[in-house]
């Protein structure tokens, strides 16, 4: 029997409506003090219609974040917003797990308190530019090396936030382990030199992960815990030589775990090979990201390579993006120009399908 994007789905007890998945994606609206924006209540409000909403990747400490205006989840005025959105989301169907981000060494003072820390597994300065609002583009920040003492600190911080995830609604939790943050610069040599536990062999590296998950999972359970990664980027000068030693080293570290979903992006021109890749080494659900449109979304259940897929800038410019696709409609354009600005505008302005009469 055919399986279509529009069909139920379980993730554990939680049931989705669908199979469209809106993908996280950094929007840059939250205030200096990390409170996401009021705008945000209605941004995800109108995208409720997807069967899970993943939120914009949210971090977990002050030391955590590295970009200009992005959301946290660890002050009463943080938790109060993100409970008037899971609340909204709640209010039409839907459902929303959060992304959960640490940026490690991907950070500038600028963009955080005066008082957090730029930390990562060594003490190495990525060599790429980030935007601040205070004085444009600079070089990220030279890290400060972890202490063993100070990784399970880190950990205690994404277990906080994942309490405090559940206290404020979300129905689960997404572990951004991508994109050449924190779990990624533990897992990439070129970004982890260290000579303890937690560095040199690819077994030592992969420790991070593994007791950081297995701490997430201790909170309500591995059912409503995702895996984001992005097996092979280069993104903020990351270079791992054996990509798929290094993930399939880490997906048997996992077995024991029961992961709610993994949620790979694929990349490279041979785009479904890190799907079937991850399919090879885990049996769960697995959301497929990258690129995707209707007609080949679909595609990719039905050859089984993942049970789900998430749409970014489609979902962003497109609100009732799942309608869309029922209806085979045209599809309002992205507008990059507008994808990190503080505003409204290409926020919470695209415009619905008007329904016929």
């Amino acid at each position: 029997m055919t399986t279509s994007l529009f069909d139920t789905f379980n993730i554990g007890n939680i049931v989705l409506k669908n199979r469209i998945i809106m993908s996280p994606m950094t929007r840059s609206r939250g205030d200096v003090q990390g409170v996401p924006s009021d705008m945000a209540i209605e941004y995800y409000r109108q995208r409720a219609g997807a069967g899970l909403v993943i939120t914009e990747g949210t971090f977990c400490s002050f030391d955590g974040q590295g970009y200009v205006r992005t959301p946290g989840i660890c002050t009463p005025e943080q938790l109060q917003r993100w409970q008037q959105i899971t609340q909204a989301v709640h209010q039409e169907g839907g459902k929303i797990f959060l992304q959960i981000m640490h940026v490690g060494r991907v950070a500038h003072p600028l963009n955080k308190p005066a008082t957090a820390k730029t930390v990562a597994p060594s003490a190495i300065q990525a060599n790429v530019d980030m935007f601040t609002d205070a004085a444009g583009m600079q070089k990220m920040a030279m890290p400060q090396a972890l202490s063993i003492a100070e990784i399970s600190k880190v950990i205690d911080e994404y277990v906080v936030a994942t309490r405090n995830a559940f206290a404020v609604g979300f129905d689960g939790v997404e572990l951004h382990a991508g994109t050449g943050y924190l779990p990624m610069q533990f897992l990439s040599p070129n970004t982890n030199q260290r000579t303890d536990q937690y560095g040199g062999s690819i077994h030592h590296r992969v420790r991070f992960m593994v007791e950081l998950l297995e701490a997430l999972c201790a909170v309500q359970g591995a059912q409503k815990v995702g895996l984001r990664m992005t097996p092979g980027f280069s993104m903020n000068d990351i270079d791992d030589p054996d990509p798929y030693t290094t993930y399939s080293t880490l997906l048997q570290a996992l077995h024991h775990l029961d992961l709610g979903y993994i949620h790979p992006m694929r990349v490279g021109d041979d785009k479904l090979q890190v799907l079937s890749f991850i399919r090879q080494h885990f049996k769960g659900t697995i959301i497929g990201n990258g690129g995707f449109d209707f007609p080949s979304g679909q595609e990719a259940i039905n050859n089984g390579n993942c049970d789900l897929i998430s749409y970014g800038t489609k979902f962003l410019a497109n609100p009732d993006l799942v309608k869309r696709f029922q209806r085979g409609s045209t599809l309002n354009v992205a507008d990059p120009n507008t994808f990190y600005t503080p505003g409204p505008e290409g926020y919470i302005d695209y415009p619905f399908e008007r329904d016929s009469n």
